[in-house]
């Protein structure tokens, strides 16, 4: 496993590490904490080191879970978890430092902890970033010894480059993928200048970039990847990284060409090409994910025509639908 610093905070993390939001098994099916264990005990064996969750993952279960999994082991895992999704309405209005306070609180219940390395805002309405008094909440939350650092999870670059202007965010979580290639742009730039830490999240589009979907695929009706494609249940680049499903098998079946030795590992390893990445998270629901992720640490360079051929099929089939609108 590789390391690299995350950021401000110091942290010397596993550049492959572990998103949580369907550690508990498939989406839409009840939380398994033995799954959980599995998963959590597997990543921690293979060197993972940085686990995120969040307070509304298997409806605090998740973190439950991860906070087991920090109590029984000797090695030091860093846990970041989410606050704020829990709102509901999920508005702008909403957010205020009583609720960010409570739910903090709740975290460190839910997973038996005394700190929290890295709580981070869950994805906010864009006008959040705009409150002061939001980000400044977590300067005393971090005098009280509850946190250590303050991060957000953001649905737009726009967001991200905002948050970053509040001097005490030290992590911006945020999508980037084949399909999602915005954020290389002015956003990593920025990011290396003020050494915020990036986490990348779903990075794989919601499984589309494994290569294993088809037109005859077919998920649950509890699925976000059924009842999501239009942005119905939440933000639309949460499902397939926004990108139409039939788009995305054309541009994935031309992936496919150009890394043929397996397009998941090699989709993460080309995250890893951009040093401004501090780790990606992808998601595992069963143990056999988390081992094939991890492959992309020892996996070699995509090659300058590999990175010449992503460019071209990004810049024909999917940049005019997806780039510009996160």
């Amino acid at each position: 496993m590789q390391f690299r610093t995350l950021g401000k905070t110091g942290f010397s993390i596993s550049e492959i590490s572990l998103g949580t939001w369907q550690v508990g098994g498939k989406w839409g099916d009840p939380f398994s904490h033995e799954n959980a264990d599995h998963i959590l005990n597997a990543a921690a064996d293979a060197g993972i080191n940085f686990i995120d969750t969040a307070d509304v993952y298997g409806d605090g279960e998740s973190e439950k879970a991860v906070g087991r999994l920090v109590r029984s082991r000797s090695e030091r895992i860093y846990v970041a978890t989410k606050c704020g999704r829990r709102l509901q309405p999920h508005v702008n209005e909403a957010y205020q430092p009583a609720a960010l306070r409570k739910f903090v609180d709740d975290s460190l219940r839910n997973m038996g902890l005394e700190t929290l390395d890295l709580i981070q805002l869950h994805c906010p309405p864009t006008e959040a970033y705009y409150r002061p008094e939001l980000f400044d909440v977590f300067d005393r939350l971090k005098d009280e010894g509850k946190i250590q650092n303050l991060g957000v999870s953001v649905e737009k670059v726009e967001e991200a480059l905002k948050a970053i202007e509040y001097p005490n965010v030290t992590t911006v979580q945020i999508i980037f993928n084949l399909f999602r290639q915005r954020p290389a742009e002015l956003f990593f730039t920025e990011a290396k200048r003020r050494n915020i830490g990036v986490i990348v999240r779903v990075p794989l589009a919601s499984g589309l970039l494994t290569g294993k979907f088809d037109q005859n695929t077919t998920f649950s009706q509890d699925d976000h990847r059924t009842f999501n494609r239009q942005g119905d249940a939440f933000d639309k680049g949460e499902t397939f990284s926004g990108v139409d499903y039939e788009t995305g098998l054309a541009a994935v079946n031309e992936l496919k060409t150009v890394f043929p030795n397996g397009l998941a590992v090699d989709a993460l390893r080309w995250i890893l090409t951009f040093d401004a990445v501090s780790c990606v998270i992808p998601g595992a629901s069963k143990p056999e994910h988390l081992i094939a992720n991890i492959q992309a640490a020892d996996r070699p360079a995509p090659s300058p025509e590999q990175m010449a051929a992503v460019k071209k099929i990004y810049d024909e089939r999917i940049k005019t639908p997806v780039h510009y609108l996160w």
